[in-house]
């Protein structure tokens, strides 16, 4: 017991070192700027987290090419169900070690490995054969993926290798949530997984987002929707060819359990939209920003909502018009979104003084939390004439945690009046002035300014 005092007690110090506290089921590690060097000396102490059920070295690219000192030691935390490796400049000798240990953690459910670029072009195989069937959960957001990559991951042969590679999504049965997103190179080689999905019987959540998508790719998967039955979440968004398919792809889900389909960026056209309102009474979120065929026609969306179902409504850079947001008033005022938390009007300078202030006017956003009305970037526009509307609005808004009305500009003391009303429910008012220049910031970090 006191050596295992003592082990515990170089855990706690070598944590405290990086600004974390320990905890014997959960190591995280995210953003300490480990180096190869921090790594070995963790990855000696995991034989001290018998109980270890979360590992977490996300965002750490010093340790790219130094994986194996801790896939060696992964022996003792055979109770690992969570393994995030997120932006650690990983290469293919990495992926093929954690391969190779991963049957040291036979229960992991999550794999999270995105944004590591060289996993694109071949490393992936290190992985084939080797994922056991309790993960749930497979991440590969960012990595550079090519359609080798797709066909690798659907099993086709490999005759560079002389063999038959193992079987690899087809084993992944619990397999729910399959996240391959901002992979731009697996364009026209999407036929090559989607074929396979079928086998995926409980997969509930795919994101191709961000994917350039072909005319091709998207019909592949079209095909074998009706067989993953258990699908609740699908996001083609950001896929432009997308737009021309969404009738096809609404006739092959099963929409009476969808609750999320965003076609935000998809080249929307008025066919595709009005299939969309087919799905629409299902979904808990509804995003078509970037789409301007919106405008003037959001009453097709509006009038197929159903009551308390719908959680979020994104509607940025829409083109909408005072008539679109004098319907969604209407839509507000007989209940039918009174779960909405999410609300999403930036962008659409078009719309008059009487839209928003009968948005405003009208009730009936009770379980609201955040809200967006911002402008676009070089653009001004004055409020005065809808802000009281807003300001007697607020107290039906108890849940109300974000405002969000970057480029408006109120009078000195109509914002101050505002920024009371949310800083006494200890909410964010976010504003940027226009003509106001923001300070230097890294681009990961949000441009927004506080008041």
């Amino acid at each position: 017991e006191s050596e295992q005092d003592a082990g515990w007690g170089r855990v706690c110090v070598f944590l405290q070192r990086l600004g974390k506290k320990a905890d014997s089921r959960s190591l995280n590690v995210a953003h300490c700027d480990l180096t190869a060097t921090d790594l070995l000396e963790l990855a000696t102490l995991l034989h001290c987290f018998p109980q270890l059920e979360e590992m977490d070295f996300s965002w750490n690219d010093l340790i790219g090419g130094s994986l194996r000192a801790l896939t060696s030691h992964l022996q003792h935390v055979g109770g690992v169900r969570t393994l995030r490796l997120c932006s650690c400049r990983l290469n293919a000798d990495d992926i093929t070690a954690l391969g190779e240990a991963l049957e040291c953690v036979p229960l992991l459910e999550i794999l999270d490995l995105s944004w590591n670029r060289g996993i694109g072009g071949g490393a992936l195989q290190g992985l084939l054969g080797k994922l056991h069937p309790p993960l749930r959960e497979l991440h590969l957001v960012a990595c550079q993926l090519t359609a080798a990559d797709a066909a690798v991951l659907g099993n086709r042969e490999n005759m560079t290798c002389g063999s038959r590679l193992c079987v690899s999504l087809r084993s992944l049965s619990s397999l729910r949530e399959l996240d391959l997103s901002c992979n731009k190179d697996l364009a026209g080689g999407l036929s090559h997984l989607t074929g396979h999905l079928s086998h995926l019987t409980h997969l509930e959540s795919l994101d191709l987002h961000l994917c350039c998508l072909t005319h091709t790719d998207l019909q592949a998967l079209i095909q074998v929707l009706p067989a993953v039955s258990e699908l609740t979440d699908l996001d083609v968004s950001s896929n432009k060819e997308a737009g021309g398919v969404v009738h096809s792809l609404v006739s092959a889900l099963p929409l009476t359990q969808m609750k999320h389909l965003p076609l935000n960026s998809c080249s929307l056209k008025d066919e595709s939209f009005t299939a969309l309102a087919l799905a629409v009474p299902y979904l808990r979120s509804v995003d078509v920003s970037w789409c301007k065929v919106v405008g003037g026609r959001l009453a097709l969306l509006l009038d197929a909502l159903q009551p308390s179902v719908i959680q979020e409504l994104r509607l940025s850079s829409c083109q909408l018009t005072t008539d679109d947001l004098q319907h969604l008033a209407a839509v507000c005022k007989r209940g039918c979104l009174s779960s909405l938390r999410v609300l999403d009007l930036s962008y659409n300078g078009q719309v008059g003084d009487d839209g928003w202030a009968a948005l405003f006017g009208a009730g009936g956003l009770g379980s609201v939390e955040d809200i967006d009305l911002s402008l676009r970037p070089l653009t001004s526009a004055p409020c005065a004439a809808w802000l009281p509307r807003l300001l007697c609005a607020l107290p039906g808004w108890p849940a109300l945690a974000r405002l969000a009305m970057q480029r408006w500009t109120p009078s000195p003391q109509a914002r101050e009046q505002l920024s009371h009303s949310l800083t006494k429910r200890n909410a964010a008012l976010h504003f940027l002035l226009a003509n106001h220049k923001p300070p230097h910031l890294h681009p990961t970090e949000c441009t927004l300014v506080a008041f």
